[in-house]
């Protein structure tokens, strides 16, 4: 009964295309009238097709603006807007902010935030915490399950978004050798954040990891250099916190910001610090989660 159930809606959805209906129902009778194509069900979901990043990028020739996918790689909808493949988890809601001051242009909000900081301290403003060059792959998530890195040296042996490798969409915990999530002989792994078309660019499409000297410059132009000046600045940049690469847990949230560069200083990366009683650039190992933000290319 199901199969036959399936083939008569299929029948009725070839008829009405090649009647040149204006609108099909699945699952209702009455599809509304605004919609082309309506689907109706309690029990299932809509399931685009799901592809990584590179058969979308290879296998997808001249992309419709508006075609939808799934990316298993960054594992959220991606959207073509044209100009480039959007994903959609890492910017609904956002809008861009610019600082005067500087001149640059950027995300109003972290990665991963669900809206603009209304407060130091506010928690749906604080988004994901990233390791330095990795993609959006799950693993920023501030629930996301730990992986105990294997590779005698240092970290994993790889840094392809695979989901095939056990540690995708997991937090790589490092507690020896140089404190990397991926094994730093690995070749292009100081390139992983460098610009738009970087391999593991986190950031939406015409948007980037700020190099060092360009957070710093947002840094130097704050009211005052502390937490309090971090949220004052256009950014509105919130104490989100970190996580630990010993363990996977948190460091100061509500506290301390943390937010990486593109730029790297040997096995570490450089990031901008902040809490209450002062704020400067340093160094952090790459495998710990700090948050990002996004500049505007």
């Amino acid at each position: 009964m199901k199969m036959k159930n399936t083939f008569f809606t299929l029948v009725v959805v070839l008829i009405s295309l090649n009647l040149g209906l204006a609108q099909v129902g699945i699952g209702t009778t009455i599809p509304d009238e605004s919609a082309e194509l309506e689907l109706q069900s309690t029990e299932k979901g809509f399931l685009p097709p799901r592809l990584t990043t590179a058969q979308r990028d290879d296998n997808i020739v001249n992309p419709a603006e508006g075609l939808t996918i799934y990316n298993t790689d960054q594992k959220c909808l991606n959207v073509y807007v044209g100009l480039g493949w959007r994903n959609l988890c890492a910017v609904v809601g956002a809008n861009d902010v610019v600082n005067p001051q500087t001149g640059k242009i950027w995300m109003d909000r972290n990665l991963g935030a669900t809206q603009v900081a209304i407060a130091l301290d506010d928690a749906d403003a604080y988004g994901d915490l990233y390791q330095w060059g990795r993609t959006a792959d799950g693993h920023e998530k501030r629930n996301s399950p730990t992986y105990s890195a294997v590779l005698s040296t240092d970290g994993v042996s790889n840094f392809n978004n695979d989901p095939a490798n056990a540690w995708d969409g997991e937090f790589i915990l490092r507690d020896s050798g140089a404190n990397n999530w991926v094994d730093p002989s690995v070749s292009g792994v100081d390139n992983l954040w460098q610009g738009v078309n970087s391999a593991n660019n986190p950031c939406p499409t015409g948007y980037r990891v700020p190099s060092e000297a360009e957070l710093n410059a947002e840094r130097l132009s704050w009211s005052s250099n502390n937490a309090a000046g971090a949220y004052a600045s256009p950014l509105k940049l919130p104490v989100a916190g970190s996580r630990r690469r010993l363990n996977g847990g948190f460091f100061y949230v509500g506290f301390f910001g943390r937010y990486w560069c593109s730029t790297v200083s040997g096995a570490d990366a450089r990031r901008l610090g902040f809490k209450g009683s002062g704020g400067s650039m340093g160094s952090r190992n790459r495998a710990n989660g700090l948050s990002v933000r996004c500049l505007k290319d």
